[in-house]
């Protein structure tokens, strides 16, 4: 598994797009993520230059056909990563969930008409958002676990218990 190229580690989550079991080592999840930040500004760019950007809201035709594209298996080897160090996929949500709350929360005080209120929920879940998003950041960076854990074999032992190409 080592042995495997940039280009390769970028492919591999489009390659095992919807398998949301078993570990993707740290190269597999920013190589991948890396390969889409670059898509995203090389489609930008195309989108201002042939003037499609800010079609759909202040997105791009092309940029949401990227996003829903890469949205499964950007998710999968989430979820893949966090299982390599460990811990469940559930801890994804730990980013979303804020704003499905503020959400709610808007909802509720727009109709009570108190801004205040919705000020206050704005403050409050943005916090939490950016918190629950360093947590997030925190766990895709730290090293996997050595050996075997809950979610299967060590991806970097080698041998036919890791994942294959």
């Amino acid at each position: 598994m080592t042995e495997l190229t940039p280009i390769d580690w970028a492919k591999r989550p489009l390659q095992i797009y919807a398998d949301f079991s078993g570990r993707a080592p740290r190269a597999e999840y920013w190589w991948f993520t890396l390969a889409l930040v670059v898509a995203y500004i090389v489609i930008s760019i195309v989108e201002n230059i042939v003037g499609l950007d800010h079609t759909v809201g202040p997105y791009g035709f092309l940029s949401i056909l990227l996003m829903l594209g890469t949205l499964v298996p950007s998710i999968a080897v989430g979820v893949r990563r966090l299982h390599d160090t460990n811990r469940s996929g559930w801890w994804l949500l730990i980013a979303i969930v804020p704003y499905l709350i503020f959400a709610l929360a808007a909802g509720a005080a727009i109709a009570s008409g108190s801004m205040m209120a919705l000020a206050g929920a704005t403050m409050l879940l943005g916090l939490l958002a950016l918190v629950g998003g360093i947590a997030l950041l925190v766990f895709m960076v730290l090293p996997g676990t050595k050996g075997e854990n809950s979610y299967g074999p060590d991806p970097y032992a080698g041998g036919t218990a890791a994942a294959t190409v």
